[in-house]
């Protein structure tokens, strides 16, 4: 049965409060956090205090908090983030539930958000809630195409437990991966953040893991920037 078309992570608003005119204000915005967040200031109080200084919607607000970080954060993401080609040398472990819905989003013609760390992100939020979508199947279609361009050896996806869904989600992305050639694994989990913070060879758009893991790679930009031609990419760099 084809499922009902669904637009995932778009709101009509978004053509307003995200234009060239609003982004440039909020550039500005992303600029005075980092400047804060440099000098010591906690980084709620900041994104508090500018959104409101900024009269910023909830929209604009979540970007400006999953975008922002301070100059000493943006560093050692990109330390740490590995060459697309080193991805052949070993298996990758993702951070399912987020690379999937980034896609999706992207695929719906929702807005992304590129970050200074070069990390492109969504504003579709989990809430412990995950149906499949007619974009799902695309999405992890186009995972098996990069993981293939890059000759990725092997790959295991993580799924937090407490989402709903997330077993459906399991099984279809073990459905897809029949025609990728490559060992598939899905592990459902309780917490897929502390599985993966601290590993190496990652991949996941989820700051707070990204400032503890020890490697990981951008593969949701490439799959975006390669493969969907028409995503909106909004460039906060």
């Amino acid at each position: 049965m084809q499922r009902k078309i669904k637009r995932r992570g778009f709101d009509p608003n978004d053509f307003k409060w995200f234009s060239d005119e609003a982004v440039a204000k909020l550039k500005k915005a992303q600029d005075e956090v980092q400047w804060l967040l440099d000098r010591g200031f906690k980084f709620d109080s900041v994104i508090t205090f500018v959104c409101n200084h900024y009269l910023l919607s909830s929209r604009q607000r979540l970007a400006l908090q999953r975008s922002a970080s301070g100059s000493v954060k943006f560093e050692k993401r990109k330390n740490t983030m590995l060459p697309l080609e080193a991805a052949r040398d070993g298996c990758i472990y993702i951070d399912g539930f987020n690379l999937v819905i980034t896609l999706e989003v992207a695929l719906s013609g929702s807005p992304v958000f590129l970050g200074r760390d070069g990390v492109i992100r969504d504003l579709a939020g989990l809430r412990g809630t995950y149906r499949l979508i007619d974009k799902t199947e695309t999405a992890l279609n186009l995972i098996g195409k990069c993981l293939n361009d890059l000759s990725v050896p092997a790959v295991m996806f993580f799924l937090d437990s407490p989402v709903s869904n997330s077993g459906r989600l399991g099984s279809k992305i073990l459905e897809c991966s029949y025609d990728w050639n490559i060992p598939v694994e899905v592990e459902i989990v309780p917490n897929a953040d502390v599985i993966l913070s601290g590993m190496n060879r990652i991949v996941t758009s989820d700051a707070i893991i990204l400032d503890s893991c020890t490697g990981w790679f951008n593969l949701g930009r490439k799959i975006i920037e390669d493969y969907i031609s028409y995503a909106w990419v909004v460039d906060l760099t």
